[in-house]
């Protein structure tokens, strides 16, 4: 797998139709599957009610299809569902909220500075 931290300059393919994206707390990580085949996955670290989230990778022959989006805007309304706080540690996730600014009160007030979003 590929890091999946920098999109492509060309616009990307709709979101495969069949896809899920699934939490595995055994794993610590957010998964999406197309058609049932692992395509990607996004790792966290769960502290009580905070969450960090780490790293997001998309299998190289599942890029440029907007996945790596599909799963941080769901990691994310997970978070807010669950009354999380998040820490944005991955640099997609992070440049996803800067591009998406509605997203940004998951990431405490006193740490937003420290993630480029004060």
């Amino acid at each position: 797998m590929e890091p999946s931290g920098a999109e492509s300059s060309a616009t990307p393919a709709a979101v495969p139709a069949v896809t899920e994206v699934t939490d595995d707390p055994e794993q610590s990580r957010y998964e999406l599957r197309v058609a049932g085949e692992l395509a990607g996955f996004l790792t966290y670290h769960l502290r009580g009610d905070q969450i960090s989230l780490i790293h997001t990778e998309v299998e190289p022959h599942f890029q440029g299809k907007g996945l790596a989006t599909h799963l941080a805007r769901f990691s994310l309304d997970d978070a807010r569902k669950r009354g999380l706080t998040v820490l944005p540690f991955c640099p997609y996730v992070n440049s996803w909220i800067k591009k998406h600014p509605e997203y940004a009160d998951l990431v405490p007030a006193d740490r937003r500075a420290e993630f480029g979003l004060a």
